[in-house]
């Protein structure tokens, strides 16, 4: 499986002899790694910003306990090796609809929530991507707003 990801990356574009499950694969990674980046971005790593991480990859991809550590595992391969995000968020525009690119919009405001203050460098990062996934900043602000009441319940 992490062959076929990685091999995914290094092409950009899915081939056509690529099957549903390694596209799927790409496009979990994909999201990772912009979930993983920012649990990064401040400098500070926490417990609780990975756990949380894990979970919305199980929530929504359905991803057995292998496969989360697996795409966790190259998703921070990944950000070691890329030099920006356009690579990853191309994946998601590319097979994302609105409503989905916001949910992840919403979901990065979670973790930087986690612990509980707002980085300079998570809501800069948040701000880029965005602009990225072309989420108007409307709905960039809605999502702010139900990931900060999410987290002070």
């Amino acid at each position: 499986m992490l062959k076929s990801i990685k091999r995914f990356f290094e092409n950009l574009a899915p081939e056509a002899s690529q099957s549903d499950a390694e596209k799927q694969h790409a496009i979990h990674l994909a999201v990772s790694v912009l979930l993983v980046e920012m649990s990064k971005i401040d400098g500070k790593v926490s417990v609780e910003e990975i756990e949380h991480i894990k979970e919305l990859l199980k929530s929504h991809f359905e991803l057995t306990a292998q496969e989360k550590e697996e795409v966790m595992e190259l998703a921070h391969e990944q950000l070691d090796t890329s030099t920006d995000y356009y690579q990853f968020t191309s994946v998601i525009n590319q097979n994302f609809e609105q409503a989905q690119k916001v949910k992840i919009i919403e979901q990065l405001w979670q973790i930087a929530f986690v612990d509980g203050k707002l980085d300079a460098h998570e809501e800069h990062y948040l701000r880029k991507i965005h602009s990225l996934l072309h989420v108007p900043h409307s709905e960039f602000i809605k999502a702010k707003l139900r990931a900060g009441t999410t987290n002070n319940r």
